[in-house]
């Protein structure tokens, strides 16, 4: 069963092939392995979205966003080291993150989302990432911010080590981030008041290794950090 094995693969930071298991419905199984994350303990903090880029859109052959589920244990504090012993093969993006309240955007910071598949190479299929939460693994917010004008365009650096490695914009969140907001709201049926949104990445993913510093910062809104562990 599909649950059981990418349960598996996430407690003991294995891989899995990708097409060696039946997905079926895969928002279900995602409902599923969640679930049992929550009977361990964890608690849903809010959402993410995934597939918010035209060209990752046209690169998976679908014209839908994705969305998965960010829950307590994912977070880790601005400047906060992200533990690398469950992780398989990190990488981080650099997001924006909206703060909801009464079921709209409360305010708004930049973030930073560490993603990690557990299928083999980062390669699966569209049923089976999201089966697998959306690749869900880690997030960090920075400070929160009223939301400016002009937050379609802001202009985004992810570093890493103090060097820039991805340079891009908001924009490429689906034109403008608050659209993704939007999206949340539809996929989840709803959300709930301090949650968190994460709504896409605006560049490239990075993959990290041991010791490095990485660092977002978002025009007008300022910096995201985290550290990975040695």
């Amino acid at each position: 069963m599909i649950v059981d094995a990418l349960d598996r693969a996430l407690t003991t930071a294995t891989e899995l092939a990708s097409g060696s298991f039946e997905v079926g419905e895969p928002y279900s199984a995602q409902q599923d392995l969640v679930e049992r994350r929550l009977a361990r303990g964890e608690r849903i903090v809010g959402v993410k979205l995934g597939l918010t880029s035209r060209a990752k859109m046209q690169q998976m052959g679908v014209d839908e966003v994705i969305w998965g589920r960010l829950t307590d244990a994912m977070r880790v504090p601005d400047g906060g080291v992200l533990d690398l012993a469950p992780r398989i093969h990190p990488k981080v993006e650099p997001e924006v993150a909206f703060l909801v309240r009464d079921g709209e955007i409360a305010a708004i910071a930049p973030a930073i989302e560490v993603i990690d598949s557990r299928w083999l190479d980062f390669k699966f299929t569209l049923a089976e990432v999201i089966a697998d939460n959306t690749s869900a693994a880690g997030f960090v917010v920075g400070a929160w911010q009223p939301v400016p004008d002009g937050v379609d365009n802001l202009g985004v650096l992810l570093e890493v080590d103090g060097r820039v490695v991805e340079i891009g914009s908001t924009a490429a969140i689906l034109g403008d981030p608050r659209r993704a907001f939007a999206d949340a709201k539809r996929l989840a049926g709803g959300l709930e008041d301090e949650w968190i949104v994460l709504a896409g990445a605006a560049t490239a993913a990075v993959a990290v290794g041991p010791g490095q510093t990485v660092r977002v910062e978002v025009e007008k809104l300022g910096t995201a950090a985290l550290k990975v562990s040695a």
